[in-house]
């Protein structure tokens, strides 16, 4: 972003309802700054029945392109022009760029959330799975570990059959793809190598909450991976680790999929040296906050 906000200053936004909380804003305008482009990006909360007319606004206003979160990542998907190969397999857009007056969907939570499992790759592979969640986050989640590791049972727990069961049925041609109702999930948590949590649940300013809080079903030889990136370590993760499983969170996913739609709305790379710093103040002060 150039110094000043003038009449050519480009826009990028982020739909979500509530945004609040969302660190996109802050990764941005911090990398659009250290390179001196000449745009902005920001928060746009969006109530489900007023997203129709947030995209109308986002193509009327000329917008270089957006990030969609919660609860929108499904529903946007029949407000786009063309949808990548990826975001057509996930079924859900996580990042809308505008290409000669349409609007194009893709997903880059899936690079994203895979870059840091890659280093667990060989361990990981043909094992059991758990995947807390079905909503967008989760789709790119299961998406991601059956094309990556070819788990050998991959269980989607959800507070609600439906949507757990209409995800595993669209990746059913990937995998061994099943589901169960979340309180009931202990004995597949149990024998999983790997728990992803894609739930909000835990998310600022809600850190005390969890999405699974009967903590024996954590041990070692486990990985527990929060996509909750904000606060930097959540009430699951610490209560796995207190365990003896081994856990990660879920900012190296946040700044991987950031960098893919920075790339695609501005051509240029990130510099993550700079977001990374300005990343480091704010969850800081989340820290110091919550200790007080």
């Amino acid at each position: 972003m150039s110094a000043v906000i003038d009449a050519s200053t480009r826009l990028i936004g982020i739909l979500g309802y509530p945004v609040r909380h969302s660190l996109s804003p802050l990764i941005h305008n911090t990398a659009l700054r250290s390179q001196g482009l000449n745009a902005v990006y920001i928060g746009l909360p969006v109530p489900p029945d007023r997203l129709g007319d947030a995209m109308a606004g986002i193509r009327a206003l000329g917008f270089l392109g957006a990030n969609v979160t919660i609860p929108h990542k499904e529903a946007v998907l029949p407000l786009l022009d063309s949808l990548s190969g990826r975001a057509q397999a996930v079924g859900a857009v996580n990042t809308i760029v505008a290409r000669q007056g349409a609007l194009h969907g893709d997903n880059t939570d899936v690079s994203g959330f895979l870059a840091p499992l890659q280093e667990h790759g060989s361990w990981l592979r043909g094992s059991d799975m758990v995947v807390l969640g079905a909503g967008g986050a989760a789709r790119a989640a299961v998406y991601g570990l059956c094309a990556a590791f070819a788990p050998r049972l991959l269980t989607i727990a959800a507070r609600r059959a439906a949507p757990a069961e209409r995800l595993a049925s669209g990746m059913a041609a990937l995998g061994n793809v099943g589901t169960v109702l979340l309180p009931d999930a202990a004995p597949q948590m149990t024998s999983a190598r790997l728990i992803v949590n894609a739930t909000p649940a835990g998310m600022h300013p809600g850190a005390g909450e969890t999405p699974w809080a009967e903590r024996t079903v954590f041990r070692k030889g486990q990985l527990v991976y929060d996509l909750v990136y904000r606060p930097h370590e959540t009430r699951l993760m610490r209560e796995a680790a207190a365990q003896g499983a081994r856990v990660l969170g879920g900012l190296p996913m946040l700044l991987g999929q950031a960098a893919a739609a920075y790339r695609q709305w501005t051509g240029k790379d990130m510099s993550k040296a700079a977001v990374e710093q300005a990343l480091e103040q704010v969850l800081k002060k989340d820290y110091l906050g919550a200790s007080n």
